[in-house]
C-alpha cells in the first residue's frame, strides 16, 4: 500500500458525525468551541453551516502548524487556540453556544510513525499528544508491574494484562523498550494469533497506554465539568 502523503493533512477532513451533528443543533449560529481541532473538519463544518465563530483548541502543535495553509479563510471567525480542552473555559473567554469534542487519537497521528501512535509502523515508543511530557517509553521502561497491569486492565480491557505487564517487565530488565514495534511484539507473544477479521494482538495494549500517557479520562472530567 503506498504511503499516505502528509500533505493532505492541510485540508481539513469530513468527519463521520459533522452531518448528524449539524443536523441534530441546526439552526447553527453564535460561539462554538471545538476542543479536539485535529484537522478541521468540525470547525470548517460548523462556520460553513452560520456559526458567527468557532474557537478551535488542541494539545498537538502539529494540528495548528497543518491548519495556516487553509485557516485563514475564515479570517477572525476561526481562532486557533493551543492547549486542552479540560480548560475550555478559560480558552473561551465567555458564554459558548456549543461545544464539540471528537475523542481519541487522529489518522493525523496514527499515520506519522515518528509519533510512536501505531504499531502498524515502527518509530519511536511515543504516543504523546502535547509532545511534551512523559512519553509511553518512559510510562513502560519505569512503571511498577502492577502499575502496568492496572493501566492495561483499566484502560484497554485488557483480559491477559498481568501476563503482558509482567512480559513487559522481564523485557525491559535485558534493554529499555524505545520503539513501536518491540512493544508489539512483546504483546503479541502473550496472547493467541489472531483469527482471520480479528484486531492486532497489541490494539487494546496500545490504546491503554495511549490514554494513560495524555490522561485522556481526566481530561474528558475536566472538560465536561468546565463546559
Amino acid at each position: 500500500m503506498p504511503a499516505r502523503d502528509p500533505s493532505q493533512d492541510r485540508f481539513p477532513h469530513v468527519p463521520v458525525l459533522l452531518q448528524p451533528l449539524l443536523a441534530a443543533v441546526a439552526p447553527v449560529t453564535g460561539v462554538w468551541l471545538d476542543g479536539t481541532f485535529g484537522a478541521g473538519g468540525y470547525a470548517r463544518g460548523l462556520l460553513e453551516a452560520g456559526a458567527a465563530t468557532v474557537i478551535g483548541v488542541d494539545r498537538d502543535p502539529l494540528a495548528l502548524e497543518l491548519a495556516a495553509g487553509w485557516a485563514g479563510a475564515y479570517g477572525d471567525r476561526l481562532r486557533l487556540v493551543a492547549g486542552n480542552f479540560s480548560q475550555l473555559d478559560r480558552h473561551a473567554g465567555g458564554p459558548l453556544d456549543g461545544v464539540v469534542l471528537d475523542l481519541g487519537v487522529s489518522s493525523m497521528q496514527l499515520d506519522r510513525a515518528e509519533r510512536g501512535f501505531s504499531f502498524q509502523h515502527d518509530g519511536p515508543l511515543d504516543m504523546r499528544m502535547s509532545q511534551h511530557g512523559e512519553s509511553a517509553a518512559d510510562l513502560v521502561n519505569a512503571a511498577s508491574e502492577a502499575t502496568l497491569a492496572d493501566i492495561l486492565y483499566l484502560y484497554g480491557e485488557e483480559r491477559a494484562s498481568r501476563r503482558i505487564a509482567h512480559a513487559i517487565v522481564a523485557a525491559r530488565a535485558s534493554a529499555p523498550i524505545t520503539t513501536t514495534r518491540q512493544l508489539a511484539g512483546i504483546v503479541a507473544k502473550c496472547l493467541p494469533r489472531p483469527k482471520p477479521g480479528q484486531i492486532h494482538p497489541a490494539t487494546r495494549s496500545f490504546q491503554a497506554i495511549r490514554i494513560a500517557v495524555n490522561a485522556e479520562f481526566g481530561e474528558l472530567a475536566e472538560g465536561l465539568a468546565a463546559a
